[in-house]
């Protein structure tokens, strides 16, 4: 039985008393969690921040009063150790307000469900909502497990922590040195804040890039949007049949694995609506396995913070034939699950913080 301190604490904010309860019902409903505020607005919610200072907040979008993108930047001010979670509906307007908010710190985002699929007991925004939670329990607090869903991101059935996370570098003195082919990206959770500190470092490419970033349909083309906005690169989610060329970058669509195939010497994007890999969908590894198929060893592959093991089977077949796998550090990842994966498996050639990424990129695509 938890204690109360060693339970992972939420904020419930949505001017929807119902959409409250109902979460409140289910995040109470699992023995590590509890719900220790719930408020109609970001004013309240900025002001509960300073008292309470939660593990996890629940942001909705669009409120009265204050909105939940005007509230953020206040709510890490006061809480800045806090996840902030943000749930809005899956249109254009509330993909672009969550974008918005995660390139000011918000983690994740939830699709807002209606009241009759949140009630489900077997609902997939329950076991993803849960999910959530847990992966971003303080990493003082014990762990409590993490569900499997089927969901369209990454969300794995978890070991116990381990205790030892020293890993080791892969000695790479044999592996492909020369400028990579291709970039690849793989991140799910706190990967969008991620990936725009990375690329705005690499900043200039004559390659491509192409990104499998757990998300929603929707939320990716937002997100290619918002990476051209604030990186000045130009990024676009990626077409079926759309011809991948060198210094744009491609977003994997919600929901669809993204993968490739060489047609009339150009590489071409492929939309693949087969079954989830890791319990997702995109995921990584097909990414990287029709990838290598092109390309062999010339692809550099670039794993950030996330939840679970995506990209680790594929890095380590790119790793066999002689490719270059780097990674985020656990200090600056939201959560070290994906990159963890890599670098306890011994294959990186680096584990780094985000800051040092894109320079170590750019070095190895002999930029410099």
């Amino acid at each position: 039985m938890s204690s109360p301190s060693d339970k992972i604490t939420v904020m419930l904010v949505d001017d929807s008393s119902v959409i409250r309860s109902i979460i409140a019902s289910i995040l109470n409903s699992e023995p590590c969690i509890d719900v220790v505020a719930s408020v109609s607005n970001g004013e309240n919610a900025i002001m509960m921040a300073k008292n309470k200072h939660p593990d996890v907040i629940i942001l909705d979008v669009e409120m009265p009063v204050m909105d939940g993108l005007t509230a953020l930047p206040e709510i890490l001010k006061y809480s800045p150790d806090t996840k902030v979670v943000m749930c809005s509906s899956l249109t254009a307007k509330g993909a672009d307000t969550t974008m918005k908010a995660m390139a000011l710190g918000a983690v994740e985002c939830l699709v807002k469900p209606s009241s009759a699929e949140a009630r489900g007991e077997d609902s997939t925004f329950r076991k993803t909502l849960i999910s959530i939670v847990k992966s971003l329990a303080p990493k003082d607090k014990p762990p409590c497990g993490v569900q499997k869903t089927g969901a369209d991101r990454l969300v794995v059935a978890p070991a116990p922590a381990p205790l030892d996370k020293s890993f080791t570098l892969k000695n790479d003195f044999g592996a492909y040195r020369g400028k990579p082919e291709i970039i690849a990206i793989g991140s799910s959770t706190g990967g969008p804040k991620a990936l725009f500190n990375i690329l705005q470092d690499i900043d200039i490419l004559d390659i491509p890039i192409v990104i499998t970033q757990h998300m929603p349909a929707t939320f990716t083309k937002l997100l290619a949007e918002h990476i051209t906005q604030q990186t000045g690169l130009p990024a676009f989610e990626g077409e079926d049949g759309m011809v991948v060329e060198p210094g744009k970058i491609y977003i994997a669509p919600g929901n669809w694995h993204m993968v490739f195939e060489r047609k009339e010497g150009r590489l071409i994007i492929k939309l693949d609506d087969g079954p989830q890999e890791n319990f997702c969908r995109p995921s990584t590894d097909p990414m990287l396995r029709s990838l290598m198929e092109i390309y062999g060893n010339k692809v550099l592959c670039v794993i950030l913070t996330g939840m679970g093991h995506d990209g680790l089977e594929g890095s380590k077949k790119l790793v066999d034939l002689g490719g270059r796998i780097i990674a985020q550090d656990e200090e600056t990842s939201v959560v070290w699950g994906m990159p963890g994966a890599v670098a306890m498996a011994g294959i990186c050639s680096a584990v780094l913080p985000i800051s040092e990424m894109g320079n170590w990129v750019r070095r190895a695509c002999h930029l410099y």
